[in-house]
């Protein structure tokens, strides 16, 4: 009789059938999950979505407080000057603070006005175009104003009535106007007076594109003017855009993208609280950068 032919452990076991032993095989990892390509274009569109909103929570508030800023320094700066009689009584730099303004039925008071017209010099204050004489001297003097961002000086330009009165300081005293005519940019104001103010203004809260023109005549005689006055450039008109603010925007929207990476990178090695904690600043800093110079491509008296 044939004894039974017992089988060798098999893998199950742990062994295979020539009496080695196996190594386990370890489970394979999961596949990670495909990113679905419309979940990446949501967050594209929410991010732009938030920088947009970002971009008109600075232009309708926080560049009130820019402008805020610099009138408070520049007010100080100036009426040390006209103590000293260092004030410009001629053609100056750009942005220099030049007079100082009052329009009492609009409740505008003590604004400093400064030197040129371009988007950037209208985001200190009411700005001077640089053709024209300097107010209370012979001839038609001219200021830019903006009428919804950076504390929109000018939003109620349109408010003026004839009568009204527009009081001016500068190095050479204070002059005093009254309002006689209203016009805008279809319509120009048609004045034959030779010693005349023109404010003038964007026509909407959005993006302008016509102008609202204020004119006023000189009660008294004018003061002698100073040099000739300079040329102005394409970025001094009215509506004009800064475009030389487009390489700044380039060059710090490259910093803030470059910032965001690197506080993506250490939250991943480091703790994630300290490294946004750390990064947050830098990115706020940046984010400014960036909107201001976006800002100066938008017409210069929004």
């Amino acid at each position: 009789m044939t004894a039974p032919t017992l089988e060798r452990p098999t893998a199950a076991t742990g062994q295979d059938t020539d009496g080695s032993t196996a190594a386990p095989t370890a489970p394979a990892a999961p596949a990670p999950p495909a990113r679905h390509p419309l979940l990446a274009a949501a967050r594209a569109v929410t991010l732009a979505a938030v920088l947009l909103l970002g971009f008109a929570g600075y232009l309708l508030g926080l560049s009130g407080l820019q402008e805020a800023h610099h009138q408070s320094t520049a007010y100080a700066t100036l009426r040390d000057r006209l103590a000293n009689a260092t004030a410009p009584t001629g053609p100056t730099e750009d942005g220099a603070p030049l007079a100082v303004l009052d329009i009492p039925a609009l409740g505008l008071h003590r604004t400093v006005v400064f030197e040129g017209t371009t988007g950037r010099d209208l985001m200190r204050g009411p700005g001077h175009r640089r053709d024209t004489v300097l107010p209370g001297q012979p001839g038609v003097s001219v200021l830019f104003g903006r009428s919804t961002s950076f504390g929109a000086p000018f939003a109620d330009l349109g408010r003026l009535e004839v009568g009204d009165r527009i009081d001016v300081t500068t190095g050479q005293g204070s002059f005093h106007y009254t309002v006689n005519a209203r016009g805008d940019g279809d319509h120009p104001i048609q004045d034959t007076a030779p010693n005349r103010l023109v404010l003038v203004t964007g026509d909407s809260d959005w993006i302008p594109t016509s102008t609202v023109l204020v004119g006023a005549r000189l009660d008294g005689d004018p003061e002698p003017a100073g040099a000739g006055r300079p040329a102005t450039t394409a970025t001094d008109k009215v509506l004009a855009a800064d475009k030389d603010a487009l390489p700044a925007l380039q060059l710090w929207s490259l910093a803030l993208l470059l910032a965001v990476a690197g506080a993506v990178v250490a939250a991943r090695r480091w703790r994630r609280s300290a490294a946004y904690l750390c990064f947050a600043p830098v990115v706020a800093a940046l984010l400014w950068s960036v909107y201001e110079n976006a800002a100066a491509l938008l017409p210069n008296v929004y």
